[in-house]
């Protein structure tokens, strides 16, 4: 496909759909009438000529997505690990949610049925972390926000995944004055 007619069809789906963000499998159901190898190299001068970033092995974002939110970094774990359940949790919510001092700059902590794994993107580090929960447990147990990415932990859930993993827990302010807070999103 042209460079223009795949200029079209992102910016096409950034505004109608607020998609723009892609993974390898995603391009291949778009532009399926390419073979793998055409598709590769199409991907490759897209690149090149800035219509797509590659930010982490078969992650991409449409360079000129007017829907780009403040969550990308959700957006591409959520193209990392398709088809699993995964939500923000450990320091990045404890962090929003003021029950730890330290504030996660361009990091996002997940927790993901899929594999484990930390990403440096331009976007900033993904770090992912496994979870034996279920779909449905982490649907009772984490908010979907609007305009966000991703599912978020609960202020409960994001304590528990912190002590289930064991790390970073003396950060946790568990004094009286913070469990008694209110928390809004």
């Amino acid at each position: 496909m042209k460079t223009t007619e795949a200029v079209k069809v992102f910016q096409d789906l950034d505004v109608k759909y607020q998609k723009y963000i892609y993974n390898a499998k995603d391009l291949a159901i778009l532009f399926s009438n390419e073979s793998s190898k055409t598709l590769q190299k199409s991907l490759l001068r897209y690149v090149r000529g800035g219509v797509l970033e590659r930010v982490v092995k078969g992650v991409y974002v449409y360079a000129y997505a007017q829907s780009k939110s403040n969550h990308v970094l959700e957006g591409i774990a959520l193209a990392l690990r398709s088809g699993e359940a995964s939500y923000v949790s450990l320091e990045s919510m404890l962090s929003e949610y003021s029950l730890i001092s330290q504030i996660p700059v361009s990091r996002v902590t997940i927790m993901t049925t899929g594999r484990a794994g930390t990403f440096k993107t331009p976007y900033g580090v993904i770090e992912l972390t496994h979870t034996n929960a279920s779909a449905y447990d982490i649907s009772v147990k984490t908010i979907s926000v609007p305009n966000r990415e991703m599912r978020i932990a609960t202020v409960e859930t994001a304590k528990d995944d912190l002590k289930k993993v064991n790390r970073n827990t003396h950060l946790l302010d568990e004094s009286d004055n913070n469990n008694n807070k209110r928390f809004t999103l």
